[in-house]
């Protein structure tokens, strides 16, 4: 990506979250957007194809980046508590983003991002084979972390972000690490 486009990428990013905190997202216009921006409509489409590509980019930069040399090195919890504090930080936002619902839900898009970054992950570290169960693929296996992981974000930001970034990624790891046996029945 060439300095000109990071530069407008921001530009849109930040009028995108800005009008988010005012409307429902999915009422905001490209237009709006734009003329928030200071750039004409068509610079928009030189970028994104509409606001749903947006997000994902958001999702992408903002949050998954930031988080991804943490997963590498083995450091899934500061991974996790970063993620959750960089959500934390745009409170506003993602309270706004979590109402997307159908085909371009912020959950569907999310999901979509963390299973891809996940499964780059396993592909980088050669990982074919998951454990003694063919069936449990890099594929299965990095949807599966992505559902879990975006449905604990999801309900901890509707439910208000009440914990801390740090006590939910405790959370995740307690759940992860322990059979739902463990968990019902101590």
């Amino acid at each position: 990506m060439t300095q000109g486009k990071n530069a407008t990428d921001v530009l849109l990013t930040e009028s995108f979250k800005e009008l988010a905190l005012q409307r429902p997202i999915e009422k905001i216009t490209i237009k709006e957007i734009t003329d928030r921006a200071g750039v004409i409509r068509p610079t928009f489409y030189n970028h994104f194809q509409d606001k749903y590509e947006l997000l994902e980019q958001i999702i992408l930069t903002e949050l998954l980046e930031p988080i991804r040399p943490l997963i590498e090195n083995r450091m899934v919890n500061e991974a996790l508590t970063l993620l959750f504090t960089n959500i934390e930080k745009e409170r506003g936002f993602y309270m706004q983003a979590v109402r997307l619902e159908g085909q371009n839900s912020f959950e569907a898009i999310a999901r979509n991002c963390v299973k891809a970054l996940l499964l780059e992950i396993l592909e980088q570290n050669a990982v074919e084979k998951i454990s003694r169960f063919n069936w449990l693929t890099p594929e299965r296996t990095a949807l599966y972390y992505a559902h879990s992981m975006c449905s604990i974000v999801i309900v901890w930001i509707k439910s208000g972000m009440a914990v801390s970034p740090k006590e939910l990624a405790e959370i995740y790891d307690y759940m992860m690490r322990h059979s739902i046996e463990d968990v019902f029945f101590g």
